[in-house]
């Protein structure tokens, strides 16, 4: 027991710089987000790793003393912030949409799903790249990515590039579909809808229907999570094939649902019971903010922006390719939910 404490101390000890380091970048993050509404703080958590993994005289710190910090944020940071993202998903609003938004809704998530893997690999990514790319894309951002690579048990280096390419056209989106919500004619509830059907990110949507006004934001919320629930079910799916295949091969088993989603689900129900005080939700989500940023400047700090142009010119067209059609996908999906007069 005393060699166990002791483990466990060491690791802290180990771990501590990296972790304040990536609270301090939360805390930059956010104060940027209250300056500028528009860029959200999970999105800037993101950059200021990217900062700090390729400017002289921070790259040495983060790829030195801070990384174990930065690797348990990334991993683990991740995961808990996962579990409480479902305390912002109430299934009595995701039921209120009714069932035909409900399954237009399920069938642009799986479409965005096969498209975007088809494009990764027709661009050569590999595969393992190619199913984060798609489970980012289709759900819901970074969140998403590490759930799938946790269950597919994919190593945290292999998720750093899809983290770059949702975090970056999810920026994109922010910045692109407002500017095409008047050429399109688009009303309030139609532009929501879009938003919350094909942006990437909870804060990434809030960022881009906010500006068409209360109307817009709160179908766009509603929406992206009903694509939030989803997460559950295709993280099972995707568990359950991973198992068939390692048992094929006698390799360990992992479990068909981590814990971690089962924590998700479990919240995401207590947030339907409405037992809740509002007060204990902005709480858990202000956590849940930290968390994420956390993995988030985490994963950041780890991409090299010399390797990612090096070996990511393919990846960002597929990327940008499926960009495109996830935000086809989610206008079509828009106008049968909210049908012009």
């Amino acid at each position: 027991m005393p060699l166990k404490r002791s483990a466990t101390a060491s690791a802290l000890r180990e771990a501590a710089p990296g972790l304040a380091g990536a609270a301090a970048a939360v805390a930059v993050a956010v104060a940027a987000h209250l300056l500028l509404p528009a860029l959200p703080a999970m999105t800037m958590a993101v950059l200021l790793g990217l900062l700090a993994a390729n400017l002289p005289g921070v790259s040495g710190w983060t790829a030195g003393p801070a990384r174990p910090g930065l690797d348990f944020a990334g991993k683990h940071l991740m995961r808990a912030g996962i579990v409480l993202l479902g305390l912002k998903v109430s299934l009595g609003d995701v039921l209120g949409l009714g069932w035909a938004a409900l399954l237009l809704v399920t069938a642009v998530v799986l479409a965005a799903f096969a498209g975007t893997y088809g494009i990764s690999r027709l661009f050569r990514l590999p595969p393992r790249v190619a199913l984060l790319v798609a489970t980012g894309f289709a759900i819901c951002g970074a969140s998403a990515i590490g759930a799938m690579a946790a269950v597919r048990r994919i190593r945290q280096e292999e998720t750093v590039l899809p983290v770059a390419l949702v975090t970056l056209c999810g920026t994109l989106a922010i910045g692109v579909l407002p500017l095409l919500a008047r050429p399109l004619g688009l009303g309030p509830e139609i532009f929501g809808a879009w938003t919350g059907a094909s942006v990437h990110d909870v804060g990434q949507v809030v960022a881009t229907a906010q500006t068409a006004g209360t109307a817009a934001l709160a179908v766009a919320v509603v929406v992206k999570l009903t694509r939030v629930i989803l997460l559950a079910p295709m993280v099972a799916a995707a568990g359950f094939h991973h198992r068939l295949g390692t048992a094929a091969d006698g390799a360990k088993r992992p479990p068909v649902v981590p814990l971690f989603v089962i924590g998700f689900v479990a919240l995401a129900g207590l947030r339907t019971t409405g037992w809740l005080s509002p007060a204990a939700l902005d709480a858990a989500a202000t956590v849940q903010d930290l968390l994420l940023g956390m993995a988030l400047f985490g994963l950041g700090s780890a991409v090299r922006v010399g390797q990612l142009l090096h070996t990511g010119a393919r990846a960002l067209l597929a990327a940008l390719a499926s960009w495109l059609l996830i935000a086809l996908l989610g206008l079509a999906a828009a106008f049968l939910m909210f049908p012009p007069a």
